[in-house]
């Protein structure tokens, strides 16, 4: 039996007559560049990304691959905005692939974004935990362990997700305002200082030195991971106010503003730090990078500052992950992919308005993979965080490559009046190709990503996994289409009555 691929019901309801939808203009344009910042971790990428790629990638020209990241990000989110205009789904790259590219791919790329996003959050707590630890242990002395930390995480997210995106979004703006605070006091307190010991130089932002030093795809795809979850924009677009306009702003927002920012701040830290001693200093003590420049231009409390500000960022980061993975979740749940998962998953808080069902399986689900890293007794950082945020990021960035792809093939047969040769055609092919490249970065480079980790298990198993996701929502959408039409044409289909496909 054929099915149709346009538009259906823009509301489904629940046995008891319930439209479950999420809390309509809940959050406004800065809310959901907040959001969407707060995947980035600025502060995280900054002192966690920035020194490794500076000792085992692209040397002094770091911020360079920051800048050409940027670009193509830049070029991604044309694309991306472009569908954002016609289409408001929670469900984001699960809702634009699925109209694009049909209903199988569309479910298969929604399976992959909420494996993505799910394994995010477990990551972060792996690195918050870390941060805590050390940090308390520094400047207390006082030793608590590392799961500890991870409760705490875990209950936070869970908490800020069960009240809606309105008390989520007033945290995340707090936690991520003092992080980029210190990090810009930083950054400007060199450049008004002339630079550091040598002065200033422009090696470190010529494009040309992204693609030098020991390991440039390193370099490159750390600086593509640093930007994982700008793309979460588009998932909130049934909370916000006018998200036809707000959604496409917030992306741009978020990617050139990041960019600029990530570009000057790495700067300033390898100028500070001097840019001659930049790869032997991030060598020995990667944290010194920052550290140094931050003790010796602003002052050492800024020092001790800006470590409790990397526990913060990383909370902040871990919170706005469970709030991506939940909406996945919710979205998968209100279309029945599942039935018994439209009145669990698919259901909304009756008083805010918020996934909470999904947001306690999003918990249950970190605190199973935290648990079980835990058990077999695996360092926090060294093994939670990086081989989950390697996973993550491998599985998302084939969506972001698919998602452009499916924008190519929309726009060639609807909406003529917004067909244009740029934004709807040459963006998302260059940005789709791109977004490929950098998956044979991370596959190229994934050992040496790993660091110590490099042998293990999961690891080896890392692309294999993100198949198996794959090809389980290409292998259940073909039963769909084949046992239950009806439910097969719900898939990515259910998008914000206002502004729906029209």
């Amino acid at each position: 039996m054929a099915v149709d691929e346009g538009v259906a019901p823009a509301a489904e309801t629940s046995a008891d007559g319930a439209v479950h939808r999420l809390k309509p203009n809940a959050v406004g344009l800065l809310g959901v560049v907040f959001m969407a910042v707060a995947t980035a971790a600025p502060i995280t990428a900054m002192t966690g990304n920035v020194p490794f790629m500076v000792s085992s990638g692209n040397g002094i020209g770091a911020p360079a691959s920051y800048l050409v990241a940027m670009v193509v990000l830049a070029i991604f989110s044309v694309g991306f905005t472009s569908m954002a205009k016609h289409i408001t789904s929670t469900g984001a790259f699960y809702g634009f692939i699925s109209y694009g590219l049909g209903r199988t791919v569309g479910l298969a790329s929604g399976l992959l974004a909420t494996f993505a996003y799910a394994v995010f959050e477990p990551a972060l707590v792996g690195i918050f935990s870390t941060f805590a630890t050390t940090t308390l242990e520094d400047q207390t002395g006082l030793h608590v362990p590392w799961w500890a930390f991870a409760i705490l995480m875990l209950a936070v997210n869970a908490v800020g997700t069960w009240f809606g995106i309105a008390l989520a979004e007033k945290l995340l703006v707090v936690l991520l305002a003092t992080e980029v605070t210190i990090l810009a006091a930083m950054a400007i307190s060199v450049a008004l200082h002339g630079g550091g010991p040598n002065g200033f130089g422009f090696d470190p932002v010529n494009p040309v030195n992204a693609f030098t030093g020991t390991s440039a795809g390193l370099g490159l795809f750390f600086a593509f991971w640093s930007w994982v979850g700008f793309e979460s924009t588009a998932m909130y677009g049934e909370e916000s106010r006018n998200p036809k306009k707000i959604i496409p702003k917030a992306t741009m927002i978020s990617v050139l503003g990041v960019g600029v920012f990530y570009v000057f701040v790495s700067w300033m830290a390898i100028s500070g730090t001097g840019e001659s001693r930049a790869v032997k200093v991030a060598t020995a003590d990667p944290l010194a990078l920052f550290f140094g420049p931050t003790e010796q231009y602003v002052g050492h409390w800024a020092v001790d500052v800006m470590q409790w500000l990397m526990i913060t960022g990383s909370l902040a980061c871990g919170m706005a992950f469970h709030n991506c993975a939940a909406r996945y979740m919710y979205a998968l749940g209100r279309e029945g992919v599942l039935p018994s998962l439209k009145n669990t998953l698919g259901r909304t808080h009756a008083g805010h308005g918020s996934p909470h069902i999904a947001g306690l399986v999003q918990t249950v689900l970190s605190a199973v993979l935290v648990g079980a890293f835990w058990i077999a007794g695996k360092d926090p950082y060294n093994s939670l965080y990086v081989l989950l945020a390697i996973l993550g990021t491998m599985a998302i960035l084939i969506v972001q490559a698919v998602c452009s792809f499916a924008v190519l093939v929309y726009f060639r047969s609807n909406h003529p009046e917004s067909r244009h040769w740029f934004r709807t055609f040459t963006a998302p092919l260059i940005g789709g190709v791109a977004m490929l490249a950098v998956v044979v970065l991370l596959v190229s480079n994934m050992s040496a990503a790993a660091g110590s980790e490099s042998g293990s298990l999961l690891l080896k198993a890392t692309p294999w996994l993100v198949a198996l996701v794959a090809a389980t929502g290409i292998g259940y959408a073909q039963y769909l289409k084949r046992r239950d039409p009806a439910r097969y044409a719900l898939l990515g289909r259910t998008v914000l009555e206002e502004t729906k496909e029209r």
